[in-house]
């Protein structure tokens, strides 16, 4: 029974008239127990039922996408107008992909807008995410295999599904060195870019609160731990709950939040500059142009936010009653130390953003081809899971090979603070550590740092998802 439904639904083209009468024929089939709306077992079992592969969730996001009167089940009315729009949209995006205007997409038309979206990926990967949509075996997707594979998506477009590749910085782990999100031209005029970015900025606020208490611990250890001076994680807590209560877990949090703001304004528009300016084709970004213009815009954004770096670093340092807060800090720091203190440690700062950014990205895009290699067999959407997997794994080795350069940096804006401490340049500092406390000095910190992760990265994906919904955002 669905399976004729299927044949008659995708038929090649359709009046206005037959469209309506189709529409009506496919709603009864799908309607089962005849109440008069289609909820989502019933849109599940009969998308199921006429063989349509689609997303885990795909059913539910359909049903609320269209449900207007929110009753939990789209009417036929509902139902008629959710097709129409999506089939609108997916003809308009169908068009955008078909550069040469012939009816079909190829492989060389995938490879190009993914290309257009940041994205390079070979010739055989392309063909691969071309079969889970080719019906016919042509190696050609045409309207009729493009509206089959999409209808019934909640995805509007190949580049919806495409962008869940994009490297996102949503996945915040309290470092702001990543590259900064890729965003369509579609989503820069219909202002989609701000809102992507406001969840952002409020995903990154609520992981760091939550995380603060072990980011609090990892500048302890980079500025007090020695050989000679062992700080355990548990006598460590033990050592701040006994000078300053449970509230003292939390200092330094509040400026780490309100700089988020600015830093992720100055990137974002620093790096769509530097990519104008970089590009070798206009609109058209390689890897390699992505990293050096989101390595400069990192660099750019850190630059202007530095001093808030190291007041970040003072206050989660100090003692009960040494500064009553932000202004107070700020105040202090230039009477007694001068301008130039708050540039302390900017030279390690600023070299790290490279091997982080790097690896960063670079350990992404190996693994995204792995997946998308052995894997991407009905379809190109890597799903939740992998993704938070492959964004924890590749900030994990970017932290891990700039984490050096991260101790040195700390140690470095807390040095006046810190009393008997010496005020020591760079490569004095390095070299004071190696012979001292061997190459795992310069790793101080390391363990609270990679406790953090794993929840930082999940309380950023859940309020980034729930902050999208609340912007207006389609998931």
């Amino acid at each position: 029974m669905y399976q004729a439904v299927r044949k008659l639904f995708f038929t090649d083209c359709r009046c206005a008239e037959d469209a309506s009468k189709t529409y009506a024929e496919l709603f009864a089939k799908l309607d089962t127990n005849k109440d008069g709306k289609v909820d989502v077992a019933e849109l599940k079992a009969g998308l199921d039922g006429m063989g349509i592969k689609s997303v885990q969730g795909a059913a539910q996001k359909i049903i609320s996408s269209g449900d207007q009167n929110k009753d939990e089940g789209l009417d036929f009315k509902e139902f008629t107008k959710y097709l129409k729009e999506h089939e609108k949209k997916l003809r308009l995006t169908f068009k955008s992909l078909d550069k040469n205007s012939d009816g079909r997409i190829d492989f060389t038309e995938i490879r190009q807008s993914l290309a257009d979206l940041g994205l390079e990926i070979s010739k055989e990967d392309a063909q691969k995410i071309l079969q889970s949509i080719d019906v016919d075996g042509t190696m050609t997707v045409d309207w009729n295999e493009w509206r089959e594979h999409f209808l019934f998506n909640p995805a509007t477009s190949l580049q919806e599904i495409i962008r869940y590749w994009k490297h996102s910085t949503v996945l915040d782990i309290g470092d702001s060195l990543a590259i900064p999100d890729e965003f369509t031209e579609e989503e820069k005029t219909t202002g989609l870019w701000w809102r992507q970015l406001a969840a952002g900025a409020m995903a990154g606020a609520v992981s760091r609160t939550g995380t603060a208490p072990l980011d609090r611990m990892k500048v302890f250890m980079q500025v007090h731990a020695s050989k000679s001076n062992k700080i355990s994680l548990v006598g460590g807590f033990k050592q701040m709950l006994k000078e300053g209560g449970v509230l003292s877990l939390w200092r330094g949090n509040g400026i780490n939040v309100l700089k988020i703001a600015p830093e992720t304004a100055i990137k974002f528009m620093a790096y769509e500059q530097y990519k104008k300016l970089l590009s070798s084709e206009p609109g058209k970004v390689k890897t390699h142009e992505r990293f050096i213009s989101g390595s400069l815009a990192g660099a750019t954004a850190q630059t202007a936010i530095y001093p808030m770096e190291v007041m970040k670093t003072r206050l989660t340092l100090r003692k009960t009653g040494q500064y009553s807060g932000m202004f107070d800090c700020a105040k202090k720091i230039l009477k007694k130390e001068g301008v130039k203190a708050f540039y302390k440690g900017y030279v390690p700062n600023i070299l790290g953003i490279i091997p982080y950014a790097g690896i960063d990205l670079a350990v992404y895009e190996s693994m995204k081809n792995i997946w998308l290699s052995r894997y991407a067999k009905d379809t190109a959407n890597p799903g939740v899971l992998v993704l938070l997997g492959c964004g924890t794994i590749s900030s994990t080795c970017g932290q891990l090979a700039s984490y050096p350069l991260a101790l040195i940096r700390t140690r470095m804006q807390a040095q006046a603070s810190v009393e008997g401490s010496e005020q020591l340049p760079m490569n004095l500092m390095v070299k004071k550590i190696l012979e001292k406390e061997g190459f795992f000095g310069l790793y101080r910190g390391i363990l609270p740092n990679f406790m953090k992760v794993i929840p930082a990265v999940s309380i950023s994906y859940v309020v980034y998802e729930y902050t999208r919904s609340a912007l207006g955002i389609q998931k």
